[in-house]
């Protein structure tokens, strides 16, 4: 069994979001799969954007979102698992009064770009 905590996941933000990559390609040996864990506060937003070989799903664990998906987009909430396939362009906002959170596992897993400095995706 391989335990990975939140506070030593690398670390990066964008739009007011903050993720935590809790595993990667290679990570104790997982070679099909990644999994991030996102926060953002109210009006964050992720910026639309695909994984042209990647299926994703994100769950949301707290708060209310829009998620858009190709050409759809749906109010999405706590409990709620969104499906997107490879390829489709995607995005979420915050629209509630608190923190949206959520998780989201990717396969494969997507290629990270190279970190503009050392301690991009640290700690």
């Amino acid at each position: 069994m391989f335990v990975q905590m939140l506070s030593e996941s690398p670390r990066n933000e964008r739009g007011g979001q903050v993720s935590r990559l809790l595993l990667t390609r290679g990570q104790f040996g997982s070679a099909r799969l990644s999994v991030t864990w996102v926060e953002g506060g109210p009006g964050s937003e992720q910026q639309l954007h695909a994984h042209p070989e990647s299926e994703q799903v994100y769950v949301i664990v707290q708060g209310r979102g829009i998620m858009s998906a190709g050409d759809e987009t749906q109010q999405v909430e706590a409990g709620n698992l969104v499906f997107i396939p490879p390829g489709t362009a995607h995005a979420i906002r915050n629209v509630g009064e608190g923190p949206l959170v959520y998780v989201s596992a990717t396969s494969p897993p997507f290629r990270l770009p190279p970190p503009r400095s050392p301690f991009e995706y640290g700690p």
